[in-house]
């Protein structure tokens, strides 16, 4: 199997976790594009999904599946995402696809958020991907600079602009041996919209497709 296999197994695999009723929230990516697809086969079992992107809502409603408003409802069931990088405690790196703001604000709502990644996405340490950042604008050289004094190296994500109207920062050069506090910290610079660190909304559970399968790593079986 190549790799693009190992993602639609994993996006097929994420349909068993959805259950009748349920409101789903829908990540983005090329992985999430196969759960769109396999969501397809049950859409007429659940009440809706919150989109995280327009590139999402569009393949979402083409594909005949209620989109619903987050501002309209009161709880998402599951939230099913992808990831750049993912750890063993399920702390990510995600905005490779500049939703980062949007996915994150769904996670934080959701009662359940599963991640689905092929083996490529696993890691011992964050940060060989580059880390994602959505700034307003006039804080760009500001918050460079600032990204300097954590040893990063931001590079202007060129012709992105973000569903808010924002742009992106992609910081290299980054060991990120606490994800927690390194969360904590860009995200208190003024300027910064949220940064793609999912570390202290982690995932609840982990799939994680490759040559052997489905490997399901769940939050209560991490080792603090």
């Amino acid at each position: 199997m190549n790799k693009e296999s190992f993602k639609k197994a994993v996006g097929w695999a994420a349909i068993d976790y959805i259950q009748p009723g349920d409101i789903v929230g829908v990540g983005t990516g090329s992985t999430i594009e196969h759960f769109i697809n396999a969501l397809k086969t049950i859409k007429h079992k659940i009440k809706g999904t919150i989109s995280s992107s327009k590139n999402s809502t569009k393949k979402l409603k083409n594909l005949g599946i209620k989109v619903l408003e987050l501002n309209k409802i009161n709880s998402v069931s599951v939230y099913i995402d992808s990831a750049d990088e993912i750890n063993a405690q399920m702390h990510m790196i995600k905005g490779g696809g500049a939703a980062l703001t949007c996915e994150k604000i769904i996670a934080a709502v959701a009662s359940k958020f599963i991640c689905i990644v092929d083996i490529t996405k696993t890691v011992n340490i964050l940060g060989n991907f580059p880390l994602p950042i959505e700034i307003i604008p006039i804080a760009r050289t500001f918050i460079t600079n600032e990204l300097i004094k954590f040893g990063g190296i931001a590079k202007y994500r060129n012709n992105v602009i973000t569903d808010n109207g924002n742009i992106i920062l992609d910081v290299h050069n980054l060991k990120i041996t606490d994800p927690i506090l390194l969360e904590k910290t860009i995200n208190s610079l003024p300027g910064v919209v949220t940064v793609g660190l999912f570390a202290s909304r982690s995932a609840d559970i982990a799939l994680i497709s490759g040559p052997d399968g489905i490997k399901t790593l769940k939050k209560e079986h991490i080792m603090m």
